[in-house]
C-alpha cells in the first residue's frame, strides 16, 4: 500500500519524520518477527541474537556478550546456560582472568546458525523476486541508509 508521505511535495517536517518513524518501526518488526517464524529454530529472539553475536565476533565472556546484547550480566549468564544446555554453546577457562570464562558456539550451533540464516535469506529472496528493478534499487538504498543509522550511537 503506498504511503501518504511519498507524495510529492510533502514538507519534512516533524510530523512527518514522527509518521515515518512509526511506520518503519511496524515494518521493521513485522518482519523481524516473519523471519523469525520462516527460521523456526526452536530458539527464543535472544538465544537466536547471542548465537548470531557468538558467530559474527568470536568467542566473548558473558560480560561482553552482555554488553552486545545490551542485557543485564545475569540474563546473559542464564541464556548462555539454556544454550549450553542445548548443546549450542561451549564454555572455556578465561585466559585472561581465571575467575571467568569464555563462550564459544560448538560446531552444532554453527551449524544451526548457517542453517537458519539461509533460510531467512531464501524466504527474502522469494519476496523480492517479485519486484522490479527499481523497487530492488530503492530496497538497497533503503538497506544502506538502516545500516547506518543502526551502527550510530544513540
Amino acid at each position: 500500500m503506498p504511503s501518504t508521505l511519498t507524495r510529492p511535495g510533502i514538507e519534512i517536517d516533524r510530523r512527518y519524520r514522527e509518521e515515518l518513524s512509526a511506520r518503519l518501526r511496524l515494518v521493521i518488526a513485522r518482519t523481524a518477527r516473519r523471519l523469525r517464524q520462516e527460521a523456526d529454530g526452536g530458539l527464543t529472539p535472544s538465544q537466536g541474537a547471542a548465537l548470531a553475536t557468538l558467530e559474527r565476533v568470536g568467542p566473548l565472556t558473558p560480560s561482553r556478550l552482555a554488553e552486545i546484547e545490551r542485557v543485564q550480566r545475569p540474563t546473559a549468564t542464564r541464556l548462555i546456560g539454556k544454550l549450553e544446555e542445548k548443546g549450542l554453546v561451549t564454555r572455556a577457562a578465561d585466559p585472561a582472568d581465571g575467575r571467568s570464562c569464555v563462550v564459544s558456539l560448538s560446531a552444532e550451533g554453527r551449524a544451526l546458525v548457517k542453517r537458519l540464516r539461509s533460510r531467512k535469506t531464501a524466504y527474502l529472496a522469494r519476496r523480492l523476486a517479485r519486484l522490479d528493478a527499481d523497487e530492488l534499487r530503492t530496497l538497497d538504498r533503503a538497506a544502506a541508509i538502516l545500516e547506518r543509522l543502526l551502527e550510530e550511537r544513540a
